[in-house]
């Protein structure tokens, strides 16, 4: 049976279990796309600091259309990366660096950080998790009578669920006859998660706060050196983050407007972190972090990435990562938030 797509010719099959068809097509990530050849310039140009109308423009389609497929990457990205937590599962043995990176969704008044655990040898990002939290610093007398009149979010724990999540799913890749190190920048809510955690006996937490420091171009104090050096890895990606990433620099006007939109392209940009883009650019060295880890044996190029569809029943997501792939996790003050439910599509 052959059903015509675009001119071509695309052969179905028949299971004889389930008596259901199927098509090529049924395990590609491009289903259901009537322009599967925009999947890779639109993936690259997301994490080349390009905004989605800038790749709309320079691809000849509609600026929904790169928002809509940046949205089908993210969900790609976060079941791989599920994918390859379960096959580091209980064999991971390097210390871990945590730290929060801040941004915030449709306005500031909305502010959340994300857990960025990377690893302190590899400097392999092991997931993201959201941590809404209330807005910090001063604040006038109109912006608190504009904050107070904002509908409220769900936090979901704050920084404290976020930490006790993040460290669940380190505890699950650490070697279970090893203790499990953790380098953090002394948040009070890491030692809050750390001590109710139930594998609290294994977590060594190890703080390295900011110091301070003197005007800039000053030379560092000793603490401080000693600092950056514990946290570097976790600090390479937020600079990595905000200078590939469109909507997280600091001066932009292509900010998020949603939390899952937002960690969509976060996990876009930590799986090419991880696959694609070589640990260091500076040092003379091929390998990525997933070759670092032994997860892959080459680097990968955007078409490998891709190359195949995942599903999300077959695949076991920690923490809140199901609630972003549905993207259940909604910012209240938008009248409509899309979720993800479709039939034959999921």
């Amino acid at each position: 049976m052959y059903v015509s797509r675009k001119r071509s010719r695309v052969p179905r099959f028949l299971c004889l279990t389930c008596r259901r068809t199927f098509s090529r097509q049924t395990f590609a990530v491009s289903y259901y796309r009537k322009r599967p050849e925009l999947l890779w310039p639109v993936a690259a140009g997301l994490v080349a600091g390009s905004a989605h109308r800038q790749i709309a423009r320079s691809l000849g389609c509609a600026p929904s259309t790169v928002t809509r497929l940046a949205a089908r990457l993210g969900r790609h990205a976060i079941l791989l990366m599920a994918r390859a937590l379960s096959e580091l599962g209980g064999t991971v043995d390097e210390p871990f660096v945590l730290d929060h990176f801040e941004t915030f969704e449709f306005t500031q008044d909305y502010p959340f950080g994300v857990a960025t655990p990377v690893g302190a040898d590899s400097w392999f990002v092991y997931g993201l998790d959201p941590a809404p939290h209330a807005r910090t610093g001063h604040r006038s007398a109109s912006q608190q009578r504009r904050l107070a009149a904002r509908p409220r979010r769900a936090v979901r724990g704050g920084y404290a669920g976020s930490t006790r999540r993040t460290l669940d799913v380190l505890v699950s890749l650490g070697r279970a006859d090893r203790a499990l190190l953790v380098r953090g920048d002394g948040h009070p809510a890491y030692d809050r998660a750390a001590f109710a955690h139930r594998d609290g006996r294994r977590l060594v937490l190890e703080r390295y706060p900011n110091p301070p420091r003197g005007p800039k171009g000053s030379p560092r104090s000793a603490s401080a050196r000693v600092r950056d050096q514990a946290m570097f890895p976790v600090d390479l990606l937020h600079k990595i983050l905000r200078h590939t990433l469109a909507h997280q620099r600091r001066e932009t006007i292509a900010f998020g407007r949603r939390l899952n939109a937002v960690l969509e392209r976060l996990f876009l940009a930590a799986v090419w972190r991880n696959f694609i883009k070589r640990r260091s650019e500076r040092r003379p060295e091929p390998r990525t972090p997933a070759m670092h880890l032994g997860l892959t044996d080459a680097q990968w190029s955007w078409k490998r990435l891709f190359s195949r569809r995942l599903f999300f029943h077959r695949l076991r997501l920690p923490g809140a990562w199901s609630f972003l792939y549905r993207r259940l996790w909604t910012t209240p003050i938008l009248p409509s938030n899309t979720r993800h439910c479709l039939v034959r599509a999921f």
